[in-house]
């Protein structure tokens, strides 16, 4: 069950400038953590766009309304009753109109005696794992599955292989009990054994394979790191019992912030404040106005995918019978679907077309900028997709799958063969 709230302040999470210097530091990662301070940072940078103060890109403000009318064309041809899902890791465990998580569902029920929730927890540990594992594959990887010859590459492919490993016990530590995920499994997780998965060869390359073996050894520590979360064996599905606390209803900020604080050590982006991990927050000249002065001034976050990561756990929480809410204080995902939708629809524009034939780091400007244009701007589309398909309740997530994802890659694929406008030099854990 879920319900779309019209996005507010959250008290959870609402800025408080520091007070004392011991609290400067606290205060500054749960900003730093919270939904509505990336839609604020990113809303900053858009302001400064608009105002002309940005070195990469034009905004042409005329070419909303088009792109939208893409968006919702795009959206009506995918789902024409408009009963939309949300855009999560389980849309693409139905690659190929194969719905292979439904079947999975009723195995574990089985297995767990008809408990809703151990069945929810399993489902959990899938998604963490397949999610995470869930970064840019490369042009030129695809995934061959078993038993339906099905082809495919991208997230598709990564998903249908993560689904395969899953099954075959992977990141499980105990034999006899594959259909999971936990700590001791995590941490014996090799760059040997992501390959075979991913059937990765000479002629079958994957994109940042060191990166996410790092990152699955990365998880298998912290999930040991923190029983409060993920219990004493360390398993992504703890947080059905730590989150949900006996409790009917969960928000979805909730489910973030459980990820962002328990996994925070995970992500080796590098990017650090007085010791601690951010994770996918990255500075910008523009991201705070001049007369900030928190210490986490000039850093703007995004948790891309830990953000994909709750989208893709609403689903088992529901399954586990809470009813989830408070949808849509999650952000637009600021990945290169989404921005290729901005740029390919002329509504930013380069102001240096060479830029976009040389490939750029993370954290450089132009794609830690492109990156909150892409959040900023995608909530306004999505009103006005809204708008149009005459369904103001319409969740973000839904407006996601429908939605601005699809219409990105629809593009990608025609002007370029599906390789995003600008070229990120990534390790497999961002994008």
């Amino acid at each position: 069950m879920t319900d779309r709230k019209a996005v507010q302040p959250s008290t959870r999470s609402k800025p408080v400038a520091p007070t004392q210097p011991e609290d400067a530091v606290t205060q500054s990662l749960q900003r730093l953590r919270s939904p509505e301070v990336i839609r604020t940072r990113c809303r900053q940078i858009l302001a400064s766009l608009t105002a002309g103060d940005s070195r990469h890109f034009v905004f042409e403000a005329s070419r909303l309304a088009a792109a939208a009318d893409q968006v919702a064309a795009v959206t009506r041809k995918r789902y024409p009753d408009l009963a939309v899902p949300f855009h999560s890791r389980w849309r693409h465990f139905e690659a190929g109109r194969v719905n292979r998580h439904v079947p999975l569902h009723r195995q574990l029920l089985d297995r767990h005696a008809g408990n809703q929730a151990g069945a929810a927890r399993a489902l959990v540990d899938l998604a963490v794992v397949s999610v995470l594992l869930d970064a840019g594959a490369g042009a030129k990887w695809t995934y061959r599955e078993e038993g339906t010859g099905i082809v495919l590459g991208r997230s598709e492919g990564l998903a249908l292989a993560s689904l395969a490993g899953f099954r075959a016990g992977m990141f499980s530590s105990k034999p006899d009990e594959p259909l999971r995920v936990d700590a001791a499994g995590l941490q014996r997780v090799s760059e040997a054994d992501l390959a075979r998965m991913f059937q990765v060869s000479n002629e079958n390359p994957l994109v940042g394979l060191a990166g996410r073996t790092q990152l699955m050894n990365a998880l298998g520590a912290a999930l040991a790191d923190d029983p409060a979360h993920f219990g004493a064996e360390g398993r992504p599905g703890g947080l059905i019992d730590s989150v949900g606390k006996g409790r009917a209803t969960v928000a979805a900020p909730e489910i973030l912030e459980a990820l962002l604080t328990g996994l925070s050590s995970i992500w080796p982006s590098g990017q650090t404040l007085a010791g601690t991990a951010l994770g996918d927050c990255w500075r910008h000249p523009l991201a705070t106005p001049p007369e900030y002065d928190g210490i986490d001034a000039g850093w703007v976050p995004f948790h891309k995918l830990s953000q994909w990561l709750t989208y893709s756990l609403l689903e088992p929480f529901g399954w586990a019978g809470f009813a989830v809410v408070e949808l849509d204080e999650l952000t637009p995902l600021p990945e290169y679907r989404n921005g290729g939708l901005l740029l390919d629809a002329g509504v930013l524009v380069l102001k240096d077309p060479a830029v976009a034939a040389v490939s750029h780091p993370v954290g450089s400007e132009i794609v830690v900028e492109w990156r909150a244009l892409t959040v900023a701007l995608i909530d306004v589309i999505a009103d006005l997709v809204r708008s149009r398909l005459e369904m103001p309740q319409l969740p973000l997530a839904a407006v996601l799958e429908g939605g601005t994802w699809a219409a990105g890659r629809e593009l990608a694929f025609a002007r370029r063969g599906g390789e995003p406008p600008l070229a990120i030099i990534s390790d497999g854990t961002v994008f």
